[in-house]
Formats: C-alpha cells, sequence, structure tokens
C-alpha cells in the first residue's frame, strides 16, 4: 500500500477547450497587434520620409514624452503596468528613430 495519496488526473493542455478558447483568444489578439504595428510603421515611414525631404530631425524628443507620458496615463486607465508601457513604446520609437535616420542618408 502507498503513503501517496492519490493524483488527480489532469487533461493535457492540448485538449483542453478552456485553455484552447484562451489561446485562440490570444492569437487573434496577436495578429491584430502584428497588423496594427505593420501599420503604424508604414505610416512612420511616411514621416520619415517627409523629415528627410524636409531637412526635419529624425527624433523629436518633446512628443515622444508627451506621447510617453500619455500613453503611461491610457496604461494606468486600462489596469497595465504603465513600465511596461513606457518600455514597449520606447522600443517602438526606437525602431521608428533608426528608420528615419536611414531614410536621412
Amino acid at each position: 500500500m502507498s503513503n501517496h495519496p492519490p493524483r488527480a488526473t489532469k487533461a493535457k493542455p492540448a485538449s483542453d477547450p478552456v485553455l484552447a478558447g484562451f489561446r485562440k483568444s490570444i492569437d487573434n489578439i496577436d495578429a491584430a497587434l502584428i497588423h496594427m504595428l505593420a501599420e503604424r510603421f508604414r505610416i512612420t515611414q511616411a514621416v520619415g520620409e517627409y523629415k528627410a525631404k524636409t531637412a526635419l530631425p529624425p527624433a523629436d524628443p518633446e512628443r515622444e514624452e508627451r506621447q510617453i507620458a500619455r500613453l503611461r496615463k491610457l496604461s494606468v486607465e486600462a489596469d497595465l503596468d504603465p513600465e511596461f508601457s513606457e518600455k514597449f513604446l520606447r522600443f517602438i520609437i526606437d525602431e521608428v528613430i533608426r528608420h528615419h535616420e536611414r531614410a536621412r542618408s
């Protein structure tokens, strides 16, 4: 006779319908994020080309700070970690600036 308690039967993640539903929603959100980022970068590419033609600098630190403050506020309202949001936005801004610098050269 074993002294161990009986093991609970666990469903495999792949066959768990609740988990599958959550994952489907996550997959849909991920796809939407990719499409939205692609559209955002199409627009910022046009901005970079415009800045290059008009001799404007690739970066606009004042706008960046306003955007970060705005998105941190939105994050708090949406119950999302504002530190995460700022890191995410900084990553995007850095990539956009890199594209703008490339368009200028």
